[in-house]
């Protein structure tokens, strides 16, 4: 019989569809199987509508049935079949869809939950097969037809026979080379996992075929006759789908075994969150938070995405397009009807679908969160010791896009207590007055109370936020304010809490040891401006900084790899406590020892930046120095 020609460029076309459109070639059950189910909704769907006897919608099935010894797989559906006309048509030009005609034929499309629409998954089979047989026959006809074919060389039709309406699909596999084998898809226990992990919630029954020996009625087994082979089945798929059940129907724990075994953690989440949306796009979601941080999460090798379903079937195992960076540690899975598919399952179009899915899981998220944090406060303190610094590292990231998503989730260490606050619970205690939300960055919370910096701040009665971790202070410097509050710095130059007295006062002796001041600075080799301080009151000297990078800011940056982060400099100011003892014995050097001055104000230097957690830029001078005062 004479090979008829596909209608699309075919030879090019067909090797792009098995070589290029799809990344891995276990993809081909998936595609066959989604058709199969595709012919069931068909008959399905007519049954329905038509007046038609003998149907038994319980005995719809997928079944498959690997064939070792002939190198066969065989995909068999009892759905409505295809007449001649239509295999020629369906599978003879590449690209056309029955499934997307039978759909826009009907009256209420949208009601028709069909998964293959583009009409090439099918010739994914050419992956991992040489031939491709195809026998069908019509619901409510009596004629079969044999569509087969080796590749982009063309397709012969006959006719056949068959004894029931529906599909079958036999797979001449491909020989081993060196490279490939295809022995895996004759493998029961491979089939079974593909099966589970691609169409697992495909709604109708998939059945595996296996022949087995048993021992004949009447023998006692010593000879191989005395067994036979039996056919027999096993259902592979669970068919019903955890997130499209009610949430009433659902316990914790089931909630809880579904997540530990799909997503391989050894405990439970710490959130679930269950939705289905209707309306601009509809889909169910099922999303977990988990209750630790995996050991790769805050590494270059972590992968966020959720698992995104078209109709039950897998699409793509990680879509990152579904989850923002901030709230990617967030598993779970999206099944939508609706979605816009290209002509790969695998290439999902980046379509208004996704962008309104993604909008409104982000949505949905921060919602669950912010419950999780008012009503489970030791929960969500669990969950924050994991995640917390990928939410501040999403107030920061992409120039604060993110920031009012966020802001309300945030957590830092408090003067106030021994527990963390929220920006909220923060404002909330202000006192009377204060227009500014008061913090101070360093490594450990004990020291950071003990700052010389924080003394004027806590003498007048205001809470301090601790901000411990590298990304805290480039977190509330993205956030601006929060309720109409600003943040400020304890280091950061003028506090403004001094009384207009207390001003003049300053400014007035400021101009008096004008020359002090500027020899001092000068001693430093100007490695920072000497200032007399209006925020200290026991210790002689601190280190702060003018403009708009702090000195943790600076250490922060220089710890980064590379030069780069070594360029940022902070302005700094080394600033004496005029009320110290030690104030009067600099003005006494500045007239009679401006040798020993100098000494001093290079100690008195280092004594800040070791206050600051900064390195003395040359210890031995520094020991040195401090021997020879201490021996006088």
């Amino acid at each position: 019989m004479a090979k008829k020609q596909f209608k699309a460029e075919s030879k090019r076309l067909l090797d792009l569809m098995i070589h290029s459109i799809y990344t891995h070639r276990e993809i081909f059950l998936r595609e066959l199987i989604s058709n199969a189910s595709d012919a069931l909704d068909k008959l399905y769907y007519r049954s329905l509508s038509d007046d038609c006897t003998g149907i038994d919608r319980r005995e719809f099935t997928v079944t498959l049935t690997p064939d070792a010894a002939a190198r066969t797989l065989t995909i068999e559906d009892n759905g409505i079949g295809m007449t001649k006309a239509e295999l020629e048509e369906n599978l003879g030009v590449i690209a056309k869809s029955g499934s997307l005609a039978f759909k826009k034929e009907t009256e209420q499309p949208e009601d028709i939950d069909i998964i293959g629409q583009f009409g090439v998954g099918f010739y994914a089979a050419f992956m991992v097969s040489d031939r491709v047989t195809v026998l069908s026959r019509a619901f409510g006809s009596d004629e079969a037809y044999c569509w087969e074919s080796e590749g982009a060389d063309g397709y012969t039709v006959k006719e056949a026979q068959k004894d029931t309406h529906g599909t079958t699909i036999v797979l001449h596999l491909k020989d081993n080379t060196d490279d490939e084998s295809y022995d895996e898809f004759l493998q029961p226990h491979r089939l079974k996992a593909l099966v589970k992990r691609y169409s697992d919630y495909i709604r109708y029954p998939i059945r595996m075929a296996m022949p087995q020996s048993r021992l004949k009625d009447g023998c006692d087994g010593d000879s191989p006759e005395d067994y036979e082979t039996v056919s027999e089945t096993e259902t592979l798929n669970s068919m019903v789908p955890l997130w499209r059940k009610n949430k009433n129907e659902l316990t914790a724990e089931e909630y809880h075994a579904f997540y530990q075994e799909k997503f391989r953690d050894y405990e439970a989440p710490a959130r679930v969150i269950h939705s289905a949306t209707e309306g601009a796009a509809t889909y169910n979601a099922l999303l977990f938070v988990p209750s630790h941080a995996p050991y790769d999460f805050y590494t270059r090798e972590y992968e966020k995405g959720l698992q995104l379903y078209a109709s039950g079937v897998l699409i793509m195992d990680k879509c990152a397009d579904l989850l923002p960076d901030c709230f990617s540690f967030v598993k779970g899975l999206v099944d939508s009807q609706d979605l816009s598919l290209n002509i790969s399952r695998e290439m999902l179009q980046h379509d208004r679908q996704l962008k309104v899915i993604a909008s409104r899981l982000e949505k949905k998220i921060k919602s669950e969160l912010f419950a999780m944090l008012q009503n489970d406060r030791e929960t969500y303190e669990t969950f924050w010791k994991s995640f917390g610094m990928q939410l501040k590292y999403g107030v920061y990231a992409e120039f604060g896009k993110n920031k009012e998503l966020l802001q309300d989730l945030l957590l830092f260490a408090t003067s106030e207590n021994d527990t963390t606050t929220t920006l909220s619970e923060y404002v909330g205690r202000m006192k009377d007055g204060q227009d500014v939300i008061y913090y101070i960055a360093g490594r450990d919370r004990d020291q950071l109370a003990r700052m010389p910096q924080a003394e004027l701040v806590r003498d007048r009665g205001y809470e301090l936020l601790y901000l411990t971790e590298d990304v805290d202070e480039f977190c509330v410097r993205s956030l601006t304010e929060y309720q109409g509050k600003s943040f400020k710095n304890v280091s950061d130059g003028d506090l403004g809490l001094e009384t207009e007295e207390e001003k003049e006062n300053a400014r007035k002796q400021e101009e008096e040891n004008k020359d002090l001041l500027t020899f001092m600075t000068e001693a430093i080799d100007r490695k920072a401006t000497v200032k007399l301080s209006n925020r200290l009151k026991s210790h002689p000297v601190c280190l702060s900084s003018e403009g708009g990078l702090s000195i943790e800011m600076e250490k922060v940056l220089a710890a980064m790899p590379g030069e780069q982060g070594q360029r940022f400099k902070a302005s700094r100011v080394l600033e004496i406590n005029e009320q110290h003892a030690i104030w009067a014995t600099l003005q006494t050097l500045f007239d009679t020892d401006r040798d020993k001055l100098k000494a001093y104000t290079a100690l008195l230097y280092d004594q800040a930046l070791m206050i600051e957690g900064l390195p003395v830029e040359d210890p031995i001078a520094f020991a040195q120095t401090l021997c020879a005062l201490m021996c006088e």
